[in-house]
């Protein structure tokens, strides 16, 4: 074969790779979340007949892919197994992402920047894909000093941040703390692995728009900062 037809063979694996790319992840999630396909097609499309004429096919993708992302980080953190994963999770995770993407919703996540920052981002690679399925984009941010040079360059719509970075233990406070002090109106999330109502409040008091260490949860405070902060 001589180079052209070496090329035109390479873009056809690329575009059949692209094709097939966001069903292999979606089953590979499913698999690793130990849920029957079956159940979970049709929990999302019970959740699907009921949504109304916004409906559509393209949506559907993105609710499936959202919701997988968001089940696949609810186990992470629950370290769950086979015995242990309640699959009815994954359906009230679907029904909460279905009724949260509105038109309105769907318009502000899409292209929405957010600044996530997290001295170990792989921990929170589903969450960040649940909400770039639907349209987010994220920057990395591994240090509190890294993450105000970053504020400091470009505006963000949303920041989420980690609690605890070496060697600040409350280094989420102090993000918050100079981002108030730069007169920054962007909302800030602590995404952290407390949820005592001790921290809520204290996080509320500090004026975080919100708390959480669940993923669902943390799902539904990125949509409704990113509302206000759109108001």
């Amino acid at each position: 074969m001589d180079f052209n037809q070496w090329t035109t063979l390479l873009e056809l694996l690329v575009s059949f790779l692209q094709i097939i790319i966001w069903p292999l992840t979606v089953l590979l999630i499913l698999f690793y979340l130990r849920i029957p396909l079956k159940k979970f097609l049709d929990d999302l499309i019970e959740v699907n007949l009921k949504a109304g004429p916004f409906e559509t096919t393209a949506k559907r993708k993105q609710i499936i892919e959202a919701a997988a992302s968001l089940g696949a980080a609810t186990a992470h953190w629950d370290d769950a197994t086979p015995d242990n994963h309640d699959a009815n999770k994954t359906k009230d995770i679907a029904k909460s992402v279905d009724q949260l993407m509105t038109p309105k919703t769907s318009r502000q996540i899409e292209g929405a920047s957010i600044l996530w920052v997290d001295d170990r981002p792989m921990n929170t690679s589903y969450e960040r894909q649940a909400l770039e399925a639907l349209g987010a984009q994220f920057t990395i941010s591994k240090s509190t000093e890294d993450a105000i040079e970053k504020l400091d360059r470009k505006r963000y719509d949303l920041i989420i941040s980690d609690m605890g970075r070496p060697p600040d233990q409350q280094a989420g406070y102090t993000l918050l703390e100079q981002v108030k002090a730069r007169n920054f109106t962007t909302p800030l999330i602590i995404y952290a692995s407390s949820k005592r109502p001790e921290h809520i409040a204290e996080a509320r008091r500090r004026g975080a728009f919100g708390t959480t260490n669940e993923p669902q949860e943390l799902f539904e405070f990125v949509v409704a900062a990113l509302l206000t902060s759109h108001h």
